[in-house]
């Protein structure tokens, strides 16, 4: 998967988990609304592994640093290039 296919993907399930979240806000014992939750949050943490190590940090303050220097001010940084899209149609 290439780096805008990556962001595009972690924005909709970052989204998707703070709708679940939401709904799990009023509805705390729905096994499903649990299930769903957690499979989109573990899906989302594999996504962002994969981006840091192809690509680099994506967060200053929760991502490892994979060499033996702090590469966060390293560029382009994850919103610099163009990132407008819409959600929908194609991934």
């Amino acid at each position: 998967m290439d780096r805008d296919r990556i962001l595009k993907r972690l924005t909709v399930l970052d989204f998707l988990a703070v709708d679940l979240a939401l709904y799990l806000d009023s509805h705390p014992d729905c096994k499903e609304g649990i299930k769903k939750y957690n499979e989109v949050v573990s899906e989302a943490d594999g996504l962002r592994e994969q981006y840091e190590n192809l690509f680099g940090p994506l967060f200053s303050y929760r991502s490892y640093s994979k060499r033996d220097e702090f590469n966060w001010t390293d560029d382009p940084w994850p919103w610099e290039n163009d990132f407008n899209f819409v959600v929908g149609g194609e991934e």
